[in-house]
């Protein structure tokens, strides 16, 4: 199970699992930031190359319009594969 929420103050939250089957909600989510944001990963347990590729996106149009996201609270197996991946040097990771 994935859910994927925008709140008010800029944080979006993730819980569950984000994979292939629910990258496009995530996209379709992550579309409507405009500005910088945080993705809470405190609830999310797992992510997919599927999950990587849908944030990957959503920081490069961002960062065309001089905004970024910033991760926070990931569990240290997501923290992992994000280090492995060197995604720490396109993210700023909390």
């Amino acid at each position: 199970m994935f859910k994927i929420s925008l709140e008010d103050h800029g944080v979006v939250r993730l819980q569950g699992r984000l994979d292939a089957s629910q990258a496009d909600e995530a996209t379709k989510t992550l579309g409507k930031v405009t500005k910088s944001a945080t993705v809470d990963f405190k609830e999310l347990e797992y992510i997919s190359s599927a999950g990587l590729g849908v944030l990957i996106a959503a920081q490069k149009r961002l960062k065309g319009s001089g905004h970024e996201l910033t991760l926070a609270n990931m569990n240290s197996h997501i923290r992992d594969v994000f280090r492995y991946a060197r995604f720490d040097l396109i993210f700023k990771i909390e």
